[in-house]
């Protein structure tokens, strides 16, 4: 019984291998990218690439493991929620409102040290934010909402309010 049991795992397991999410990349930059529309100082771009873009961009740098089911189905759904939440490959087409407020998370979740996630951190360990990387990332979060707020009017909004 446990041979059977074993066989027809054995089975799904090399059946599921034929099927394969379709990969995060992009040849070109995109024209909404962050990059291209807002000044991004090279010590922030070098720590956005290195800690952020593998799931919040077009282009996701896919490790060995990738070629594996289920874990490329499981790497593609952890992509496309991370880009769902935040894509600086196309940050200049979201609202100045939304482009302020994702600024405002992103200070949040650094200072609560809740991105990188763990789970990435484990295999990437050249991620992981210093002290250091987490200031400068959060001054010129904090530097380019306050220039989006002034360029665009906004008003002053709760707290609670940036989450969305």
């Amino acid at each position: 019984m446990v041979k059977k049991i074993l066989l027809v795992l054995l089975m799904i397991f090399i059946i599921i291998q034929f099927f394969r999410p379709a990969k995060n990349l992009s040849d070109a930059v995109s024209q909404n990218d962050i990059t291209l529309h807002f000044n991004l100082p090279e010590n922030v771009q070098t720590i956005l690439k290195k800690s952020c873009y593998d799931c919040h961009s077009n282009n996701t740098v896919y490790p060995w493991y990738n070629n594996v089911q289920p874990v490329a189905l499981w790497l593609s759904n952890h992509v496309n929620d991370g880009k769902r939440e935040l894509n600086f490959s196309e940050f200049a087409s979201y609202a100045a409102k939304k482009q302020y407020r994702k600024l405002k998370t992103i200070i949040e979740t650094i200072k609560k040290s809740e991105m990188p996630l763990n789970t990435y951190l484990w295999i990437h360990k050249d991620a992981i934010l210093t002290n250091d990387q987490q200031t400068i990332l959060s001054n010129w979060a904090d530097s380019l909402s306050k220039e989006i707020k002034m360029k665009n009017n906004l008003p002053d909004e709760p707290e609670e309010k940036r989450d969305q």
